[in-house]
This record gives C-alpha cells, structure tokens and sequence, in this order.
C-alpha cells in the first residue's frame, strides 16, 4: 500500500509561473477590481479627448486654414508656415524675451519651493507648521487678474510705494511698467504666488528619508548643515531631478495669462512671449497656420529637452522619468 506521502506527484496541476496560468491571473484581477477600472475610465476618456486628439489639429500647420472651410477644405502649404516664422522679426523678440524669463524662472524659482520645505521641515512645533503652510498655500488659490491688481496697487505709478516716495520727497518710480524688471517681476510674482503649492511634494519627500540617517550623522559629529548636505538633500535628490526634467518639457510656456494681463504696461518689445504671440497671431490675428507652427515647435523643443534630461540624469545615475 502506497502512503500519501510517498505518491507520485500530480503531473497535470499547472505551473502558477507558466504563461497560460499569468495570463489567466491577470484578468481574473481585473475582473475582480472591475469596478475600480471603472472608475479610472473617465479620466482615460478626459485624456483622450483633450489632449491625444487635440494633437490631430497640428496638421494645420502645414495648411493654410481657415476655420469657415475645415481641414479638408484648407489648401496645403508645406513648411511655408515654418519659413513665415523664422523670417517674422516678432517671432525672434518673443523667443528670447520667453527664454529670458523662463532662464530666471529656473534658477529662482524652482529652488524656491525646496528651500521653504527645508525650513518647513525644521520648525519643531507641528502647529506652527500647519499655520506657516496655510499662509504660504492660500495665493496659490487667487487668480491673475486679482494678484496683478494687488500688485499695481502697492508696485503700481499711482500705487502705496510710490505714496510713500512722494510722501518723503523722493523720486517715484512705476515698477509695474518698467520693461528693464518686467523680467524679474514675473518671476517674483510666481514665487509670491506658487511657492507654498510648491512644497507640497518637497515635504512629502522628507517624510520618506530615514530618521536613523539623521542620528547617525548626529554620533558621527554631523552639524546641522552636514546633516543637510549628506541626509536631506539625497534623500530627495529623485525627486528635484524628476520635477527639473518635466520643468525643462515647459521652458518655452512661461505664463501665458499672467503675461498678457501686463504686456500693455511695458510694451510689446519686454512683455511678447511665445504664447501671447499666439494669442495675437492666431485667435485675434486669423493666422491660424503660423500660430500652430510655433505651437507644434514648443513641443517638439519640449519633447527634446525631456528627452535628453532624462538620458543625461540616467549617465548620472538617476532614474529620471523613463
């Protein structure tokens, strides 16, 4: 009499490792979590409706369009519409008053919202914190149009700086129009604006790091900003290089509404950006071809810029977004 312990071994129970039972378990899974796919497909359909099929409309572009006759009735013109764009003298004034602002949007901005996580994350009483982050969070949540009109009330030629000036017999001095700071006015006003939300993800990746990191810098005789430079700033060093790398996708939008509410302050010559040559050439202007070109080559330069961070964060041995 065979015991059951020396029985051969059941050779028709399939392998859990071979590709029919895989397969088999996958949709078993979503049959199971059906209802939680199901609530993922409007997000699928938003996505797909406005920005996969959007991209369809790049094919104007190489038109001459013209909204009365549709895609098909438009005649073809080529690259015409790239030549236009490289000969309009406005096209190079946007571009660089855009790179100019973009540039100190990067180095000023973008370490901004690291260096206020930093110092977040040092404040010892949670209550304290929670006020400062509540405060620093609520201009993220005003609109342009009402951030632009409190900063020509206090910046403005008629504004509180320029009251107190006169008041004390000093010269005043209209900042909101001067073309030489618009520049840096933008970025100022994005920091005001933006820094706080943009801690969110900073703060989030301090939580990760280790506190045993922390007391053995502490035995090893670590002072504050050693500790700094070798646990925190490695810690989330993943994080800023993947935020940095979709921060280069964007470098040629720079803030279309923020710039259009000022642009007639200082001038077309310090206040047109790529966008709002867009806006004048395209949606007041008709010339919908050219505006789709430069459109179609900030995304192409976006697509390049995100490409190549990523390859170069990967040489350094990042993992970067791909």
């Amino acid at each position: 009499m065979v015991s059951a312990v020396d029985s051969p071994p059941d050779l028709t129970t399939h392998d859990p490792t071979t590709p029919t039972s895989r397969k088999l378990t996958t949709w078993t899974k979503i049959k199971r979590e059906r209802w939680m796919y199901l609530f993922t497909l409007p997000g699928l359909v938003f996505i797909l409706l406005f920005m996969y099929v959007p991209l369809l409309g790049n094919v104007v572009a190489f038109q001459d369009y013209s909204p009365y006759t549709g895609f098909s009735g438009s005649p073809w013109v080529g690259f015409q519409n790239f030549i236009d764009l490289f000969a309009d003298p406005d096209v190079a004034t946007a571009l660089r008053n855009t790179l100019i602002i973009s540039f100190l949007q990067l180095i000023l901005f973008f370490p901004a919202p690291i260096g206020l996580a930093l110092l977040l994350n040092s404040v010892i009483s949670g209550k304290l914190r929670r006020v400062i982050q509540s405060i620093v969070y609520l201009p993220h949540f005003i609109g342009w149009v009402i951030l632009v009109s409190l900063w020509t009330t206090v910046l403005g030629g008629s504004g509180l700086l320029n009251g107190l000036l006169r008041e004390y017999g000093l010269p005043s001095i209209n900042i909101m129009a001067n073309p030489t700071f618009f520049p840096f006015l933008m970025v100022l006003q994005d920091i005001w604006k933006n820094i706080g939300w943009g801690t969110i993800i900073f703060l989030a990746a301090l939580t990760t790091i280790d506190d045993n990191l922390y007391e053995a810098a502490v035995v090893d005789g670590a002072g504050r900003w050693r500790r700094l430079w070798h646990v925190t700033l490695p810690g989330i060093r993943g994080v800023i290089i993947l935020l940095l790398i979709l921060r280069l996708g964007s470098i040629l939008t720079v803030g279309f509404e923020q710039i259009l509410l000022q642009q007639p302050a200082v001038g077309a010559d310090a206040g047109q950006v790529l966008d709002t040559y867009v806006y004048f050439q395209g949606v007041l202007g008709g010339n919908w071809g050219l505006s789709t070109a430069v459109g179609l080559l900030k995304g192409v330069v976006g697509t390049a810029m995100v490409l190549g961070a990523n390859k170069l964060a990967h040489k350094f041995g990042e993992p970067g977004i791909l």
